[in-house]
């Protein structure tokens, strides 16, 4: 396995599941995407980590056979099920084909009805009870049977995630793949996924940002500047020996300088001395007459010593340098995402959004931070969405209800109408869905970008799009080619390079794919920007870190309160 020697590998019960021999892949534009990896998972329980971009998502589309290696192969023991990051933006899908069931069901409704075509009854096979069966898995999930007839765009993201981990589980698949599974889960959501990882039986490997999620694995595995390293234990167990080894890394390259200044030093030394006793001994055999093939001969031996004290000399040094190159290896310098938000010169007083719920409003004002928080299904992202649709009118009184059976319904998949509401009183709105489906596909990453700022140069937009690490071949890739970590960032950039730059930032989900250093920098930025914002989380960590000025629930029946 190519790996750290430093780093404990995890003893595995048996054969390892899945194994990697110097797998490579390349998208085609040429840019690679791994890059000779090796290495193996075990058939237990492992959580793959490592920054966006690092190739995690490429590297399980390439397990589940998604994508096909340049080179290399990968070894299964089982068939893969994968659950991919994008999972949600296929809004036209049916539950059923979610949950795997689809084929089967549509026959065994087919039949009911009448029609005995032979076709049917092989796709119905011996599931006969196929139809309760879903609908018990689904319950178990916190979901109702009543979403197999309804359409993956009709769910909560939430809702969504939870319906396909439930379908894998229903197929019993020996390998199961899961890119990013708690994007978008609320907290009773969370809990019920964490409670099907505790009860996973089979090969499970997970790539996820949740350490919560990390820390029921097994092993954690990382990808990092293309080597697979596994580290027998969870990912906190990983990550303070990480961190241990880092700062004794750092401790190493710091030692390592010092002697590559004391040897640098001491060269010096030795090569000032030696110039010295060389013109002290030319003086001195000048004044001295001594015959020509004396004084020569005294010369070669002072030089042959010389030539001996350099060489002796540089070879420390160059052995020292060659230590210091060795330890700096060690240390990581990983480059990170620098968000620098525009200052949108929003007055404290500016009027810029209002939210209600037909008993009560709140205005935004200035640049006010509101965070709009409650569980999956209530309508949070179809509020966001209405008040957004309402800055085509920003002076009108218009509001924008959520509408019966909209895209987030409840778990019970009741109709209603809700009472919350929102409207927009500016048009200088940036908006991050938390599906990331505004994105052109077919479009390549400047392009999505420069869509949003067309006054800004093709070199002054590289440069910026660097600071997102979105840099050199990467920029003229499609969308559609992207990982969830960079289609994220192309969004975000698109969002904050707008020209001009937003008065009220609209954020769905924004933590969903993002790596902590790049966490970081969003908090940093959203901490500093000057305009006003209203942002949805499931990530309380996240938003206790934002310290919004106001946070408001919506509940299932539509109402707003202050929490």
């Amino acid at each position: 396995m190519s790996s750290a020697s430093s780093v404990p590998s995890p003893a595995y019960a048996g054969a390892p599941a899945v194994v990697l021999d110097r797998v490579g892949f390349s998208w085609p534009d040429g840019s690679r995407a791994v890059d000779a990896v090796s290495g193996a998972f075990g058939a237990a329980r492992t959580g793959l980590v490592g920054r966006n971009g690092a190739g995690k998502t490429t590297l399980l589309r390439l397990i589940a056979g998604d994508l096909l290696p340049d080179d290399g192969v990968v070894h299964r023991t089982a068939d893969a099920a994968f659950l991919p990051q994008r999972l949600t933006l296929d809004v036209d899908r049916p539950v059923a084909d979610l949950l795997g069931v689809g084929p089967a069901l549509r026959a065994l409704r087919a039949i009911e009805s009448g029609d005995v075509d032979p076709r049917h009854f092989d796709a119905v096979g011996d599931d006969w009870d196929i139809e309760a069966r879903a609908g018990v898995a689904l319950a178990e999930a916190g979901l109702s049977p009543a979403m197999l007839d309804r359409t993956v765009g009709s769910l909560s993201g939430g809702e969504a995630i939870v319906a396909a981990v439930t379908g894998i589980r229903l197929r019993r698949t020996g390998i199961t793949l899961l890119d990013e599974p708690t994007n978008n889960l609320d907290g009773a959501a969370r809990e019920r996924l964490y409670g099907m990882v505790r009860a996973w039986r089979g090969t499970l490997i997970v790539v996820s940002h949740d350490t919560a999620l990390l820390d029921l694995m097994d092993d954690t595995a990382e990808l990092h500047d293309g080597t697979l390293s596994v580290f027998g234990g969870p990912y906190s167990a990983w990550r303070e020996w990480l961190d241990a080894e880092q700062d004794a890394a750092r401790q190493a390259e710091r030692t390592a300088a010092q002697a590559v200044r004391r040897e640098k030093r001491d060269r010096i030394q030795a090569e000032t001395t030696l110039a010295r006793r060389l013109a002290m001994g030319k003086k001195a055999q000048r004044n001295a007459r001594v015959p020509p093939i004396v004084a020569g001969g005294k010369m070669r031996a002072a030089q042959v010593s010389a030539g001996k004290l350099r060489v002796e000399t540089s070879a420390r040094e160059d052995a020292a340098r060659e230590v210091l190159a060795s330890a700096e290896r060690r240390v990581r310098d990983d480059a990170s995402v620098r968000i620098d938000l525009p200052d949108p010169a929003v007055p404290a007083g500016r009027r810029i959004a209002t939210l209600g719920d037909g008993d009560r409003e709140w205005v935004l004002q200035g640049p006010e931070r509101v965070a709009l928080v409650g569980p999956n299904g209530v309508g949070k992202t179809t509020l966001l969405e209405g008040l957004v649709a309402s800055a085509a009118a920003p002076n009108s009184s218009e509001t924008h209800q959520i509408p019966p059976g909209g895209p987030e319904t409840g778990l019970s998949g009741s109709d209603r109408r809700s009472s919350a509401q929102g409207v927009a009183h500016t048009d200088r709105i940036g908006y991050l869905p938390q599906r990331l489906d505004g994105l052109d596909e077919a479009a390549s990453v400047i392009a999505n970008v420069g869509a949003a700022a067309p006054g800004i140069g093709d070199v002054e937009m590289r440069n910026r799009l660097a600071r997102f690490l979105l840099r050199g071949a990467m920029v003229e890739r499609p969308v559609a080619a992207l990982s969830g970590g960079e289609r994220f960032r192309v969004a975000l950039a698109r969002l904050l390079l707008a020209d001009p730059p937003p008065q009220l930032l609209v954020l769905d989900e924004p933590t969903n794919n993002l790596d902590l250093d790049t966490l970081d920098q969003l908090v940093d930025a959203l901490a500093a920007y000057r305009g006003a914002l209203l942002v949805v989380s499931h990530d309380e960590g996240f938003l206790a870190r934002l310290a919004p000025d106001l946070t408001l629930a919506l509940g299932p029946d539509g109402s707003l309160r202050e929490r």
